[in-house]
């Protein structure tokens, strides 16, 4: 065997260097990793900024300015910043991934700056095609300036310059448009770029002669009374978001690094829109759609806030998901926990405009919380056969607090259960069954029952037997008219009078009856399978009013066709006055009903018909 075969040959283990196709990756960044060209302006910026924070951190009393010019499709960028030696231009400007912030022992100290991830200006080519940096250090006040040219095909070169080039340290940034990107690096934009980006930024930003930062924040400003802060943030407000708010709620998180504010929604909105909210980090805004910064039921509040402890993503334009950001999600939600309880004990006409909107969002805390639940108690409005009350309010009136689960339901039997003096709750609405069930738990010894058909049946009068005994022909053909729809048929005596029928049914009954009309379309096999499952469950009912007189006069015709017509019509007038979904069947009833009428009261004697 030839040893020379036996041994890897010198080619298979020769390192080889990745190529970058650098217009390929600029199109990755622009499709798919930023949201919007925009992000170059932050980038420099951020930029700009990490190179001033590493120059105070040896040198104090450094200058920190940085200054935005554009002009003619170009920008340029200069700050007074740490700066580049031509070694740290090759190691860092030339290196896609790499960072300066893991250089020069500055490891332990990257929680102070605001890019941690070593894109850096490669996001520039996505509106340049030429970028231009000239640079002087800091560290090394010896060393020559030094220029960096790079274009969008992934070449660029690297020249001392002389020291008259660049006096101070710091360095300037030089961007040319690409084709179609101009509008990027117009004044106008750029402007409004970097209000956006760098309006809460610790240090001297300045679009030509206009000074960018806004310091400080709103919500961190000194006012001269309660009623001028909260102008102030109205206005703050109506600015950021477009909308005049019902309140603000100061978010101050000290252990977390936060400091904002939570603005009140004027109007209602859906618990599952998720509400986009603007962080900063570190003074640069991070992103204006942050959607898991708070609970979900806090879904009634718009933030805006400045962190220095929450991690962003790559792309920074979101937060990190991890264990620091379910902490402030969880700190922020106890804060305006604590402001809705402060309205509840303090302000009840605040809290009172307050759930007028949003009672959904307190509704959906407040059955995941006990506490907030027995502190919105007399405040939580909820529909009831006594009218819009608070369950406190309901609670007292009634020794037992009837609901049903369902709006139907309650439309069934409110008129009823009210006439009879049964106070019940439409527990049908979102939240509201969770609610009233868990009532127990915070006000000891209220009994708490949902209202089926049952129980409404057996609060109703009971018909003389005598008198029912009499009506018995009426119903035995009442009875088989409705039999083949699955209902059957009560007498009793109930006001309201005007009301001639009832239509009850539980989700037992139809769960039964839905099952019976599957059994009847499917096959074979399937309905006897269905068939199997057919349990005690009671039927839907029909309970006409004894004293009501049309009833009476219904129970007295001798044309038993005629009764069950009748009969058909009191059912499908009864289901539409619970507001039920009609079945096929049930329309078709109807239908026939009405025609039925039709004929029997346009119907004439023959030999009467050409009487002239």
């Amino acid at each position: 065997m030839d040893s020379q075969t036996s041994q890897p040959s010198q080619a298979s283990q020769s390192p080889h260097t990745f190529q970058v196709d650098l217009r390929g990756l600029v199109d990755l960044l622009s499709h798919h990793l930023y949201s919007s060209p925009k992000v170059y302006l932050r980038e420099l910026l951020q930029n700009a900024v990490d190179a001033i924070t590493a120059r105070r951190a040896e040198q104090p009393d450094a200058p920190a300015t940085v200054r935005l010019y554009a002009e003619g499709g170009a920008l340029r960028v200069e700050d007074s910043g740490v700066g580049l030696t031509e070694a740290d231009v090759h190691n860092l400007l030339a290196t896609i991934g790499r960072s300066s912030k893991r250089n020069d022992g500055l490891e332990s100290a990257r929680s102070d700056f605001l890019g941690q991830f070593g894109i850096g200006l490669l996001a520039c080519f996505v509106v340049a095609e030429r970028i231009r940096v000239v640079s002087r250090s800091a560290r090394t006040p010896d060393a020559a300036p030094v220029e960096w040219t790079a274009a969008d095909d992934g070449s660029y070169t690297v020249r001392r310059l002389p020291h008259e080039a660049r006096a101070e340290p710091g360095t300037t940034v030089h961007l040319l448009a690409r084709a179609g990107a101009g509008e990027w690096l117009s004044e106008e934009r750029v402007r409004s770029l970097a209000r956006d980006f760098g309006s809460l930024l610790p240090y001297d930003v300045r679009v030509g002669d206009e000074v960018i930062a806004d310091l400080p924040a709103p919500w961190d400003r000194v006012y001269p009374s309660p009623a001028t802060r909260r102008v102030a943030l109205a206005r703050h407000c109506h600015d950021l978001f477009g909308f005049t708010p019902l309140d603000s709620i100061d978010l101050d998180v000290p252990l977390a690094g936060i400091r904002g504010v939570a603005y009140v929604l004027p109007s209602a909105v859906s618990p599952a829109q998720r509400a986009g909210h603007r962080v900063h980090l570190k003074g640069m805004l991070l992103t204006e759609r942050a959607e898991q910064l708070l609970p979900d039921w806090a879904f009634f509040v718009r933030c805006v806030l400045d962190t220095d402890s929450l991690r962003p993503t790559a792309s920074r334009e979101s937060l990190y998901e991890d264990e620091t950001l379910a902490a402030v999600r969880e700190a922020l939600g106890e804060r305006i926990r604590s402001w809705l309880t402060g309205l509840a004990a303090g302000d009840p006409e605040r809290l009172a405009a307050f759930l007028s909107v949003h009672y959904l969002g307190v509704k959906s805390l407040a059955r995941h919380d006990k506490e907030m639940l027995r502190t919105m108690l007399p405040w939580l409005p909820f529909e009831t056969t006594d009218g819009r009350l608070s369950l406190e309010e309901f609670a007292q009136r009634h020794p037992v607090v009837h609901f049903t689960l369902t709006v139907e339901e309650y439309r069934q039997v409110a008129p009823i259960a009210s006439a009879q003096g049964i106070g019940v709750i439409n527990g049908g609405y979102t939240y509201d069954s969770e609610l009233i069930e868990a009532l127990p738990s915070v006000r000891p010894g209220t009994a708490v029952s949902e209202l089926d058909a049952d129980t409404v049946t057996a609060h109703l009068d009971a018909v003389d037997p005598a008198e029912e005994l009499a009506l018995s022909a009426f119903l035995a053909a009442a009875r088989a008219r409705l039999d083949p729809l699955g209902c059957d048929v009560a007498l009793r005596a109930f006001h309201p009078l005007s009301v001639p029928a009832l239509h009850l049914d539980d989700r037992a009954a139809r769960h039964e009856q839905a099952r019976a009309e599957a059994e009847e379309q499917a096959d074979d096999l399937w309905a006897g399978i269905l068939g199997s499952l057919r349990g005690s469950a009671p039927r839907a009912r029909l309970v006409l009013n004894h004293l009501n007189p049309l009833i009476r006069r219904i129970s007295s015709l001798n044309d038993p066709e005629l009764m069950g017509t009748a009969t058909e019509s009191l059912y499908g007038q009864a289901l539409l006055m619970a507001q039920r979904p009609l079945r096929p069947a049930d329309s078709a009833l109807l239908n026939r009903a009405f025609i039925g009428l039709l004929e029997w009261a346009t119907h004439t004697d023959p030999g009467k018909d050409d009487r002239r």
